[in-house]
């Protein structure tokens, strides 16, 4: 992000008004004084404007518990969406990581960092999802061993990476899978012959739902959060 960019988010300036502090000598980077608007700044840089450091980050990073019945869209002409939990002024530029089906809640992940947003989503990277699910019909060994050895759901030409599976009960599995193919979870249940009746999203890569947050409630990420 470009150094007047990230004065005029965390600051009361416009951008012509940060770009006219810099330019009169006003803001450190680093401890250095800086007169270039342009030059591209990081979040772990330290920003001092007038003396007082620049408190917030270059990027916004959020972690949603999401309810059930909001839509993971910017928009939607008939539904409710989860940008509609989040106060915040820049919340239309926000990349959501990884979106969750209408009737399944828990961890959302959002930001304004495009780069790292595609890091969370891409299955370039193998970012472990883990799904608390509840299925309909009592779990066996034989859909268990069909979902860890990975299966060529329909419409598909790949089968999928092989899951790990936790049994808690009976009807309940904690289930984690290394893609984000379209309803994935439940395909995949589908295809061993059972069905999905809940499904919770608990953790996305290292990021952990925070048990903290009630349903429809959102924190920022921690620096150790968002760059592990």
């Amino acid at each position: 992000m470009r150094l007047d960019q990230r004065i005029a988010k965390f600051t009361a300036y416009s951008r012509n008004e940060a770009k006219k502090q810099i330019r009169q000598g006003g803001v450190y980077v680093d401890g250095t004084i800086e007169t270039n608007p342009a030059i591209h700044v990081s979040y772990e840089q330290c920003i001092r404007l007038h003396g007082e450091i620049l408190t917030g980050q270059a990027f916004v990073y959020l972690m949603l518990h999401k309810p059930e019945g909001l839509v993971s869209a910017h928009r939607d002409p008939e539904h409710a969406t989860v940008l509609s939990l989040i106060d915040l002024p820049q919340k239309q530029s926000l990349t959501i990581a990884g979106r969750l089906d209408k009737d399944t809640t828990g961890l959302l992940l959002l930001s304004d960092d495009g780069q790292w947003a595609h890091r969370i989503m891409s299955p370039r990277h193998k970012q472990a999802k883990v799904y608390r699910v509840d299925v309909a019909n009592i779990i066996t060994a034989q859909q268990v061993t069909a979902l860890e050895n990975g299966l060529l759901l329909n419409g598909e030409t790949k089968p999928t990476r092989p899951a790990i599976v936790e049994i808690i009960n009976k009807h309940c599995m904690r289930l984690t899978i290394y893609e984000g193919k379209y309803h994935q979870v439940k395909r995949m249940l589908a295809a061993v012959g059972n069905h999905v009746i809940k499904l919770h999203r608990e953790q996305v890569g290292s990021i952990r739902l925070d048990h903290q947050l009630a349903v429809g409630e959102w924190r920022y990420l921690q620096k150790d959060e968002f760059t592990s």
